[in-house]
C-alpha cells in the first residue's frame, strides 16, 4: 500500500523546503513535492493532514532508555515540594504497590534546589518513611542520591567506606549521613536489585510509549553497562520494540557489551544497534558536582571535581578510535570541557584524527565561548540540554552569576561557529519533549523570568532534534528529512511550529507519530 500525505503544512527540514504531497511505500519516502506529481496515482491510501503540519520524526540524540523505563516502576518524588511530602509520597507508594518487607524499593525525582529545606532528603527522613525496606532515593540529575540504613547494611556502606576516586560518601561526626554522589552513587546503585524480567519488558513498553506521544521515532541508551545486557536481550528477543534505540556502552565494560551483541555494531538490528562508547568527565551544575574552571558562586575554592583522570579520558579517547566507534563524553562544566579537549590534542600528537568518529561533548551546560574554536577543530559535535534554562536556569544564575550562567548551552554561539549541535532532555531527567526543548532553545527565559542570551531561531532549534540529530547517529541518509529514499519516518503536530509566535512553541501538541509508514501513537 502506497500512503499519499496531503492539505497540510508539510517541512521537509531540507533542501525541499516546504511541499505539498509527500508518497510513502513500504516505509520508504517516495516521492516528496508538489501535489499534482502523485495524485493521480492508484493504490494510494490518501491521509488528509486537515490542516496539521508534518515534519521529519524527531530523534532524541540523548537519554537513557532503561532508566526512563525505571522511573515507571519507581515512586515519584518529582512533585515534592518538602520532606513531609517526600515522607508521604513514599509511605504510600509502598501501601499502594503493596510491597513487602524487606524488598528494595527506589524512588526518583527530587531536588534539593526546589525543596523548602534547600537540602537533600535526610537519613532519619527516609528511615520514617520506610522503616521495613531498603531504600535509595535518586536525585532527579542521576548523579546523587541518599540511602537509608537498612540500604546501606545491604550495600556494604560504613563509615569508614572508601569511595572510588571522582566521587563522595557522606559521613558527619564519624556517622553515614545516607547520601552518596558521582561515581560512589553509581557504583552502588548499580548493586540494588532490578525488577525481574516481565516487570522490566512492560516498563519498557511504557517509556517507548512515552517517547512516541512526544514524536520521536530514535531513542538513545545513554550508558549501557554490562548489568544490563540481559535485560536487552530480553527486550530484542521479544519483538517489543518498535523505535530504534542507539546504546552506547560504558566504556569500562565495552568489550563485554560488544561480545553480547555482535551484529548490533554500528548497524540495527531489531531496531537496536550498538552506536559507540560512553564516559562521564563530571557531575551535575545544579548539583553542584560540575566541574569548573572558577569558583562557584559564594565559594572562593569550591570548583567542582572530575570523575576520570586525563590518562583515563585519554585511553578512551583512544580506545573509541581503535575500534572506529564514536565516544559521548558527558562534560556539563568547562573545565571536565577542558579535559576532554586536552585528551583530544594527545591523541592528535599521536597521529590519531577523531573528527571522522563525530565524537560528542554531551550536555555543555557551562562550556565557556572561548572554547568553542577547539571544540570545532578537534570535530567534536555539542548536544546541549536547553530546558535546563527553564527548569534550572534561576539555580545556574545563583551558582555561576551572570557572565556563565546567562550562556548555559550556548547554541547560538556553536551556531556562528558552524559547529554541529543537537538538543536533548536526559531523559529521564526530564520528559522527551521535544516542543518544550525548542521552546526553551529559541524564548530562553528562566521559571522567574530572567531572560538569558543564546537564543536561536525556531528553524534552527527543528534542526537540532531532526536533520543534525539524524547526522550525530551517522544516520542522515536515512532519517532527519523528508526526501525520497528516507525512511517514512514523521510527526504530525496541531500547529505549525514555524508559523506560530515563539512563546507558542511549547503548547503545540504531537497529534501522531509514524514510524516506517505505520502510525504508532495517535492523540
Amino acid at each position: 500500500m502506497r500512503q499519499l500525505y496531503w492539505n497540510g503544512t508539510i517541512h521537509t527540514m531540507g533542501p525541499a523546503g516546504t511541499v505539498e504531497a509527500v508518497l510513502a511505500e513500504d516505509g520508504v519516502i517516495r516521492c516528496a513535492g508538489a501535489l499534482w506529481e502523485v495524485e493521480h496515482l492508484t493504490g494510494l491510501e490518501r491521509i488528509d493532514l486537515q490542516g496539521r503540519t508534518m515534519l521529519p520524526a524527531f530523534l532524541d540524540s540523548h537519554s537513557h532508555f532503561t532508566a526512563a523505563a525505571n522511573s515507571f516502576l519507581q515512586a515519584d518524588l518529582t512533585e515534592c515540594v518538602n520532606f513531609q511530602e517526600i515522607e508521604e509520597t513514599l509511605q504510600a507508594f509502598l501501601r499502594d504497590r503493596q510491597i513487602p518487607p524487606g524488598e528494595w524499593v527506589t524512588a526518583q525525582g527530587y531536588d534539593q534546589n526546589a525543596l523548602e529545606e534547600r537540602s537533600h532528603p535526610t537519613l532519619a527522613l527516609l528511615d520514617r518513611a520506610a522503616p521495613e525496606n531498603p531504600l535509595l532515593v535518586q536525585h532527579k540529575s542521576g548523579h546523587m542520591g541518599v540511602v537509608n540504613t537498612q540500604g546501606l547494611k545491604l550495600l556494604g556502606i560504613t563509615p569508614q567506606t572508601q569511595p572510588s576516586s571522582g566521587g563522595a560518601i557522606g559521613v558527619k561526626d564519624g556517622c553515614l549521613t545516607g547520601y552518596l554522589e558521582e561515581n560512589a552513587f553509581v557504583f552502588y546503585q548499580k548493586k540494588v536489585p532490578m525488577a525481574d524480567l516481565s516487570t522490566m519488558l512492560e516498563a519498557y513498553r511504557q517509556a517507548q510509549q512515552l517517547y512516541l506521544s512526544h514524536g520521536i521515532t530514535t531513542v538513545q541508551e545513554g550508558l549501557l553497562a554490562s548489568q544490563m545486557v540481559p535485560l536487552y536481550k530480553a527486550l530484542l528477543s521479544s519483538g517489543l520494540l518498535q523505535v530504534d534505540l542507539v546504546g552506547y556502552a560504558e566504556e569500562a565494560s565495552a568489550r563485554e557489551v560488544e561480545a553480547a551483541f555482535p551484529s548490533c555494531i554500528r548497524r540495527y538490528q531489531d531496531h537496536f544497534k550498538l552506536g559507540g562508547y560512553k564516559i562521564f568527565l563530571d557531575g551535575s551544575p545544579q548539583g553542584r558536582t560540575a566541574w569548573m574552571r572558577r569558583p562557584y558562586e559564594g565559594d572562593a575554592d569550591y570548583r567542582g571535581y572530575p570523575t576520570l583522570t586525563d590518562e583515563q579520558v585519554t585511553a578512551a579517547l583512544r580506545h573509541a578510535a581503535e575500534n572506529g566507534m564514536q565516544l559521548l563524553a558527558h562534560c556539563n562544566g568547562d573545565a571536565a570541557a577542558e579535559q576532554l579537549l586536552r585528551c583530544a590534542a594527545t591523541l592528535r600528537k599521536e597521529g590519531t584524527d577523531l573528527r571522522p568518529l563525530r565524537p560528542v561533548l554531551v550536555h555543555g551546560q557551562l562550556l565557556g565561548i572561548d572554547q568553542l574554536d577547539i571544540v570545532k577543530e578537534f570535530g567534536f559535535a555539542v548536544s546541549f540540554f536547553p530546558a535546563h534554562v527553564y527548569h534550572w536556569g534561576d539555580v545556574h544564575l545563583r551558582n555561576f552569576g551572570w557572565e556563565r550562567g546567562s550562556r548555559i548551552s550556548p547554541a547560538a554561539s556553536a551556531l556562528a561557529k558552524g559547529i554541529p549541535f543537537t538538543f536533548h532532555q536526559d531523559t529521564p531527567v526530564l520528559p522527551p519533549d521535544m516542543l518544550e526543548t525548542v521552546w526553551c532553545a529559541v524564548v530562553r527565559r528562566t521559571a522567574a523570568g530572567a531572560a538569558l542570551a543564546e537564543g536561536i531561531a525556531p528553524t534552527d532549534a527543528l534542526a537540532a532534534v531532526t536533520r543534525t540529530a539524524a547526522w550525530q547517529y551517522f544516520e542522515e541518509r536515512e532519517k532527519g528529512t523528508i526526501a525520497p529514499g528516507k525512511k517514512a519516518d514523521f510527526v504530525i503536530l496541531n500547529r505549525d511550529p514555524l508559523a506560530v509566535p515563539p512563546e507558542a512553541l511549547r503548547e503545540i501538541q504531537v497529534v501522531e507519530t509514524i514510524k516506517e509508514g505505520r502510525s504508532l501513537f495517535t492523540l
